[in-house]
């Protein structure tokens, strides 16, 4: 197993994230506990030591299902990590009483790694706001010995991580942000990981296989890599492909599986840097796989938009969606005023004559409007998580 220094831990590099936890056969939808200790047991054998869990997932119940594996091991040999819902849309927020909730559902006095949950154009406001004063509520538990290593996560643009660490760069000891081969153009991660580099703030990635969509590649693609390295599993090539960036200092896989856990554990324990080949051709297979609008960012099209819409922005969004719809997107567009989102264009056709690319701006605009209604309202489901959480309290007490 691989394993790096973070301020004196002796961290395994490759993490276990706990939002696609095994689910039982019976098709109810629970996980099952049973398969995830033996899980645990296993990645304890494998050498990892870093265990990710959040507030939200899995109906609210991953931090108390990981708190129960866990028990099994002794509290020393293991890395703990959880994260403070503020993304969440809420009438109102308690870090202080959400952080006690966590360490009883987790059957810990502290936590080694805590995490503000996804810092982004929605959220920051709420992490921001002298209201609910969360920022300095867990800088004061980290004072405690509480926590141990705080930082936090992020979906979001390069923009806002930047104001966030402008504010709080000095404060914040490591970040996660989503991190991959297609990524680093797609979302621009590179942009991402270069801000960090700057505030000397080290790399923790999600979604390295891009929620196994890396995992799985196109036939032909994956055809192309097994010459070059016969018997490696797709998978394997995103994982290797992270392990060039010197500031990536954790990776978090969302296992499922014992066999996902031995082919990732397979990975870091061997020795193998990849090639600039290689390299080369993990982003031309990025770049095949996007089905992208060609956008280059010109900004030719919002000299003439008479919303001063950013339509590099909109567009790099859609290609996003178009890729892989999700909430994350949704949330995005809806941080935006009413009218800078796709919804605003007013069909005039001017940015069309303008594009060097002949890109039919207006009509891609409407159809990133049309799709983005398709997916979930992230109100709405930060209510029903709310909900489903209310009930899983009210349960424990009865």
């Amino acid at each position: 197993m691989r394993y790096t220094d973070f301020k004196g831990e002796k961290l395994a590099m490759l993490g276990l994230g706990t939002m696609r936890l095994p689910l039982r056969a019976d098709g109810s939808g629970e996980v099952d506990e049973e398969a995830v200790g033996r899980m645990v047991r296993y990645a304890a054998e494998c050498g990892i030591n870093y265990y990710d869990t959040a507030y939200p997932y899995h109906n609210a119940k991953s931090e108390i299902i990981m708190g129960k594996a866990l028990k099994q091991l002794p509290r020393e040999s293991y890395f703990l990590a959880t994260k403070y819902p503020g993304h969440q849309v809420a009438a109102s927020y308690d870090p202080a009483a959400t952080f006690e909730e966590q360490l009883e559902k987790c059957q810990v006095s502290y936590f080694d790694f805590y995490l503000l949950h996804n810092v982004c154009e929605n959220s920051i406001g709420t992490y921001l706001d002298p209201r609910w004063g969360i920022v300095d509520y867990f800088l004061e538990q980290r004072r405690a010995g509480r926590i141990r290593h705080l930082g936090f996560s992020s979906h979001g643009m390069p923009d806002n991580l930047e104001r966030f660490l402008g504010l709080y760069g000095g404060e914040m000891e490591f970040c996660q942000i989503q991190l991959n081969y297609l990524d680093w153009t797609l979302q621009d991660a590179k942009a991402k990981y270069g801000l960090l580099e700057k505030y000397g703030i080290p790399v923790w990635v999600m979604e390295p296989v891009r929620g196994g969509k890396l995992a799985h590649l196109p036939k032909e693609a994956g055809e192309k890599l097994a010459r070059l390295r016969p018997g490696v599993s797709d998978a394997s090539w995103a994982f290797r492909w992270l392990l060039r960036l010197p500031n990536v200092k954790m990776i978090l896989s969302g296992m499922s599986d014992l066999e996902q856990m031995a082919d990732n554990a397979r990975t870091f324990g061997e020795e193998e840097p990849l090639t600039d080949e290689e390299a080369a051709l993990l982003a031309e297979t990025a770049e095949s796989m996007k089905n992208s609008v060609p956008c280059t960012a010109c900004r030719y099209c919002c000299d003439g938009c008479p919303k001063g819409l950013d339509i590099p922005l909109l567009l790099s969004l859609y290609n996003d969606m178009r890729f892989s719809p999700n909430f994350n997107i949704r949330v995005m567009v809806d941080s935006l005023d009413e009218g800078s989102r796709p919804s605003a264009c007013v069909q005039c056709g001017k940015c069309a004559r303008s594009c060097p690319q002949q890109i039919d701006v207006p009509k891609e605009l409407a159809a990133f409007s049309v799709e983005l209604e398709k997916i979930p309202n992230w109100a709405e489901m930060c209510r029903q998580r709310e909900e489903a959480a209310r009930k899983l309290r009210s349960n424990s007490l009865a």
